[in-house]
């Protein structure tokens, strides 16, 4: 009998997770058919069905879900293997993976990550610029930086400094708009919430609409830049920028922190030490920015 593929095993694994064979093959940027063929030699090495096929797709079987409890056992074995032998490598040379947000990058470290690669040029940095949670468990990133307030258990890393935001709007739109009661003055938000959501009943302005939905906080900078509206924005990207002023009464409030996590088999690995130290003191650098004390001087 032929052994176990453990590539039969992801795929499975995928179909699964992603409830589709489309979801599933965008996520791992494979076909289709390679995700259908994977997760049928798996049905054929057991001699058992896994999924049930329909016009609607495929739906996990009484086995199948059996077997899923036993393949993420498996999964989990793997990554940890790979995690304590990549973690001792005490090299300063590799990929390290960074995970973060758009604004991060571009406005505030790109700086500093091009002094990073100056010094450890044998390091190459990998930036995977997304709003989502990619699993470090599994390797989809070596380092991320998150905003949250609760980071996960299984993760190591240590709370930077606290995100705080302000209002802002370009000073062309506030000579236009009056901001008081019946205002044409509207919201830039990043969640589609119709209306007058309760976060902006929050605000000194809780009469404005939404008009402008935008889910990247560089989209809502530009689109409060080119006169959309107003938009709450952290401090590093609104007070940082020429076209922009804080709208009245001009206060920055905390909104979450940033926190720079790791999996615990990773932080031996001498290049993953190295880099969260170097990206801990250039993110305390901009502390003044971050925190709303860095007045505008424009």
């Amino acid at each position: 009998m032929a052994n176990l593929n453990w590539d039969d095993v992801k795929y499975f694994l995928a179909l699964s997770r992603f409830g589709s064979v489309r979801a599933a093959s965008e996520k791992l940027e494979v076909s289709h058919s390679t995700i259908a063929r994977h997760v049928e030699s798996l049905e054929n090495y057991l001699g058992a069905r896994l999924f049930d096929r329909s016009s609607i797709g495929y739906a996990i079987t009484s086995v199948g879900e059996e077997v899923l409890g036993i393949a993420e056992q498996i999964e989990e074995d793997m990554l940890s293997l790979e995690r304590r032998i990549v973690g001792q490598d005490q090299k300063l040379s590799g990929v390290i993976r960074v995970t973060m947000g758009d604004a991060l990058s571009t406005h505030l470290l790109m700086p500093h990550f091009v002094e990073f690669c100056t010094i450890y040029p044998d390091i190459t940095l990998e930036a995977v610029i997304t709003y989502e949670r990619l699993d470090i468990g599994r390797r989809e990133a070596d380092v991320a930086l998150r905003f949250t307030k609760n980071p996960p258990d299984n993760l190591i890393g240590k709370r930077l400094v606290n995100i705080y935001h302000s209002i802002y709007a370009s000073e062309e739109y506030l000579m236009k708009h009056d901001l008081e009661n019946g205002s044409t003055a509207r919201w830039i938000s990043y969640v589609g919430d119709s209306g007058f959501p309760d976060w902006v009943k929050k605000t000194d302005y809780p009469h404005l609409p939404l008009q402008g939905i935008f889910k990247s906080m560089l989209l809502q900078l530009e689109a409060t830049k080119a006169g959309m509206g107003i938009c709450k924005l952290p401090c590093f990207l609104g007070d940082a920028e020429p076209a922009l002023r804080r709208v009245p009464p001009g206060e920055a409030s905390p909104a979450y922190d940033l926190w720079l996590l790791t999996h615990t088999d990773m932080r031996k690995t001498a290049r993953i030490r190295i880099f969260s130290k170097f990206l801990t003191e250039a993110i305390l650098s901009h502390r003044e920015l971050i925190e709303g004390e860095k007045t505008q001087s424009f």
